[in-house]
């Protein structure tokens, strides 16, 4: 419910009485305005020891360019290529073809490519990581919004050349191999999913991560990136609980979704290239965590991130890394979706 419905639904008690109207409705004009101010400010963690985001301390917003093609509609996961310079992949969300886009870091399209072997039952996020010396595309069909499903699916395909690829026909690679996951508990609506390939060199070692969704503290989940029995659903191990990400207040809480409820829950994430930073994604907040030589991913993780300037995006869900690590690419759910860049600094 938004403001305006909430004081336009109120009745004033006593109609004889003029001044009591009159005050009432000087009390409700300004509910109205603290709603309306409050709406854009997230409640803010606590202050950190040391600077958050470790390497990096602020970011400079840049409009990037936008998704032109009429396809891309329900833009829900971002990742950048490993082979390709200035090359980011994304896809739709639920209900939507197997289907991955290429774009340029500008949001020219490039290209598309049909998963073979995958379901678009609910993509949310994606990622890009190398192992062996090739480099990987992997796709999360986590998405559960009514927390139902028996099972999600987690899709990884050997990233293809970018000379392959052509605006006027789409390409079709088969799936490399797929994580089917379940959760110890009960069904997640996750998402937030990012890939450590290991330090190994294989993938042998390497985790999935799966932040979740609509629950408060939000939970850690990971899954091996590369299970040994192939296609054998896999239980996800909870890292345990994310509980500083930074929340709506009571005041935002009245608003509608995603501007109010639900703005502090997380809709994307990655980890940098080199293993040194997090990226999550909200709502309202693009987060960015330190990780320490030699910490675990959850450790890093329920620090308070640094918080970045807003997107102030109508629906943002998917955000990744640049190759080098030194840029966060961001973008939303809407036709000619807005790209923005954080040059981080």
């Amino acid at each position: 419910m938004n403001a305006t419905g909430m004081a336009s639904a109120e009745k004033d008690e006593g109609s004889g009485n003029t001044h009591a109207r009159g005050l009432g409705i000087f009390a409700r004009a300004m509910c109205v305005s603290i709603l309306l101010i409050h709406a854009g400010c997230p409640r803010a963690p606590a202050p950190a020891a040391t600077a958050a985001g470790g390497q990096f301390t602020s970011a400079e917003i840049v409009r990037a360019g936008k998704l032109a093609n009429p396809k891309i509609n329900e833009a829900s996961g971002l990742a950048a290529s490993r082979k390709t310079n200035g090359v980011l992949w994304t896809h739709n969300d639920s209900g939507n073809d197997p289907v991955l886009y290429a774009i340029g870091t500008d949001g020219r399209f490039l290209g598309s490519v049909w998963l073979a072997g995958a379901d678009n039952i609910d993509w949310e996020d994606m990622a890009s990581f190398t192992i062996g010396g090739r480099a990987y595309l992997l796709v999360a069909d986590t998405g559960d919004n009514n927390a139902r499903r028996k099972n999600c699916s987690l899709y990884v395909i050997e990233e293809p050349d970018i000379a392959q690829l052509s605006p006027a026909k789409e390409l079709v690679v088969q799936v490399a191999w797929n994580v089917p996951i379940l959760y110890p508990d009960k069904p997640h609506d996750c998402e937030a999913v990012a890939v450590d390939p290991g330090a190994k060199g294989d993938g042998s070692d390497g985790k999935i991560y799966l932040l979740t969704k609509r629950e408060t503290p939000n939970r850690l989940f990971s899954v091996p990136l590369k299970p040994e029995a192939a296609g054998v659903p896999q239980i996800a191990w909870e890292l345990g609980k994310i509980a500083l990400l930074p929340q709506t207040s009571s005041v935002q809480n009245l608003l509608p979704v995603p501007t109010g409820r639900f703005r502090g829950q997380p809709t994307g994430m990655d980890f940098s290239p080199d293993g040194r930073s997090a990226v999550v994604l909200t709502y309202g907040n693009v987060l960015l965590y330190a990780r320490r030589e030699g910490e675990s991913w959850f450790s890093a993780l329920v620090r308070n991130p640094l918080v970045l300037p807003p997107h102030k995006l109508g629906q943002a869900e998917a955000a990744c890394f640049s190759s080098d690590g030194k840029t966060i690419f961001v973008t939303e759910e809407n036709k000619n979706a807005a790209l923005l860049r954080y040059d981080l600094k």
